[in-house]
């Protein structure tokens, strides 16, 4: 047998301990491997505004088609019933209406508190980019024509911004886009014929919304009088 070079050098001295450390190691890698998650990356919503004066819709061209009519029901077969002639029938005598130059007609004198005459309001629409007075949001009543025409605007996409919200479906599946959207300010200064345009139902839904929920306004003024304005902005929805 070797001896060893330094006979009171133990080697298994601590070869207990090491054992116990290195367990304790490998159990601690083991542990946090299966603790180990990962996250996706947090999507951020960014919403964008541009103010158009009026949206143009498109007409989809329509086709005729020339269909044959339909062909003329079977005629049912005549039964000619003979009935005899048994009881008489008195003629009677027919006066003639008709008159000649020289009848004399009484004319009826008609007083003027006999005339009804009903006034028809009409609906009238005049564009927000030509009215004399635009809808005053509320908020806005103060100032020039030009400061209340730039003051509506900055209050409705304010309000675009406050009421937001991106539907949750939408942000799952990655649906983004620009919704326009049309409305009209009747003459009693409600929102009125909302009609949305975009590239999924879910966006036009929540601009829709929106939209609605803006409040009553002073109604546009034409001449004096109170008309319907319509008004359009698109909404961007986008997805970074």
């Amino acid at each position: 047998m070797e001896l060893k070079k330094n006979p009171k050098a133990d080697l298994n001295k601590d070869r207990g301990l090491y054992f116990v450390i290195g367990l304790f190691v490998v159990l601690f890698l083991v542990w946090r491997a299966f603790e180990y998650k990962r996250y996706d990356p947090i999507r951020e919503v960014v919403i964008s505004y541009s103010i158009e004066p009026e949206l143009k819709e498109e007409v989809p061209v329509t086709e005729i088609l020339n269909l044959p009519p339909p062909p003329a029901p079977p005629a049912a077969p005549v039964v000619i019933e003979v009935i005899e002639d048994t009881e008489e029938i008195e003629e009677t005598i027919i006066q003639s209406t008709e008159i000649s130059q020289e009848t004399e007609v009484a004319e009826r004198i008609i007083s003027v508190d006999e005339i009804v005459v009903e006034e028809i309001e009409e609906e009238v629409t005049i564009p927000f980019a030509v009215i004399e007075d635009i809808p005053v949001f509320p908020g806005c009543e103060e100032g020039s024509k030009e400061e209340k025409r730039m003051c509506f605007q900055k209050k409705v996409q304010e309000h675009v911004q406050k009421n937001f919200k991106y539907p949750p479906i939408a942000v799952e599946m990655g649906i983004q886009g620009k919704v326009y959207v049309q409305f009209i300010i009747d003459q009693n200064g409600y929102i009125t014929s909302i009609q949305t345009r975009g590239p999924d139902e879910l966006l036009e839904k929540e601009a829709e919304r929106i939209i609605a929920s803006l409040p009553r306004m002073t109604p546009g003024m034409q001449r004096g009088r109170a008309v319907r304005v319509p008004y359009s902005i698109p909404v961007n929805f986008k997805l970074m």
